[in-house]
């Protein structure tokens, strides 16, 4: 009765587990579809892009998404999905970029983001679209090195490139920081800070539209490059956009889309190729 008891059990046991295993498969199966994959079936795609930097992202008279980073982000929705309708876009901060990305609240960051090796260990870039580096504004251009911002206050945005190279290199500067761009300059107007520290491409545009400011320091580091970036591991949807990012240089697409972003916000000073690959 025992041995009878033992081999019922036995065959429960396998039959419970084979159920089990079955299930983990098909979840499996079911974890296996891309992120591309899963873009194509849900048709939308979640693209995150900043909502008060212009002329790169920002959120127009009319309440739409607007500026160059939406332009470009409209185009590869229309080329992947066939509507640049399907495009949902969703507002991000850039100390929230990465996070985004990780939660699954996003499938693409577009928001004016800048590759570096810290940002490469936990997500992928892909092909590159535009050029930048850091940039110092400064009442009248008052500020032309860094050496002079000692003593002095420097504004940064909370999670940008100009954060993590001024918190690394001049660990003794006093720098106020802030969480969106519209309060950073809003700081440096109002004199709570004697520069502001951000993207040179952005404070071009920005020194123009306020002429009492200016660029004092027009590149400070490395070169950088901006490009679209996608959760860690996403691997089909990196090497589209990356093939995607290849056929817009190569149609000029992004020439145009400068132009009819970028080109009115900058002084004749800058041209295309200083800014657009």
């Amino acid at each position: 009765m025992k041995k009878l008891f033992k081999f019922t059990l036995g065959i429960v046991f396998a039959l419970t587990m084979g159920v089990f295993f079955s299930a983990c498969g098909e979840d499996s199966k079911k974890q296996e579809v891309s992120a591309l994959e899963r873009i194509k079936q849900r048709q939308e795609v979640f693209i995150g892009v900043f909502g008060d930097k212009p002329p790169f992202g920002y959120i127009d008279s009319q309440g739409e998404n607007a500026g160059f980073d939406v332009v470009l982000a409209k185009r590869i929705t229309k080329d992947l999905l066939g509507d640049e309708k399907k495009a949902k876009f969703i507002v991000v901060e850039a100390a929230n970029r990465v996070e985004f990305l990780r939660s699954n609240k996003v499938d693409i960051i577009m928001a004016n983001f800048t590759k570096t090796p810290e940002r490469e260990k936990v997500v992928d870039f892909a092909k590159p679209y535009m050029k930048v580096s850091l940039g110092v504004v400064s009442k009248n251009g008052a500020i032309e090195d860094v050496k002079e911002l000692e003593d002095k206050t420097l504004i940064v945005n909370k999670g940008t490139t100009a954060d993590f190279y001024f918190s690394k290199n001049f660990p003794n500067l006093k720098i106020l920081k802030f969480e969106q761009n519209t309060e950073a300059f809003s700081a440096l107007k109002d004199g709570r800070g004697d520069a502001l520290a951000h993207d040179n491409t952005l404070l071009f545009a920005w020194a123009k539209e306020n002429p009492s400011f200016k660029v004092g320091i027009k590149e400070l580091g490395e070169n950088d490059v901006i490009a679209p970036a996608v959760k860690k591991g996403n691997k089909e949807l990196l090497e589209w956009l990356d093939s995607e990012i290849s056929a817009l240089i190569e149609e000029g697409f992004l020439l145009q889309a400068y132009e009819s972003t970028l080109a009115p916000a900058y002084s004749d000073e800058i041209h295309a190729s200083d800014v657009v690959f």
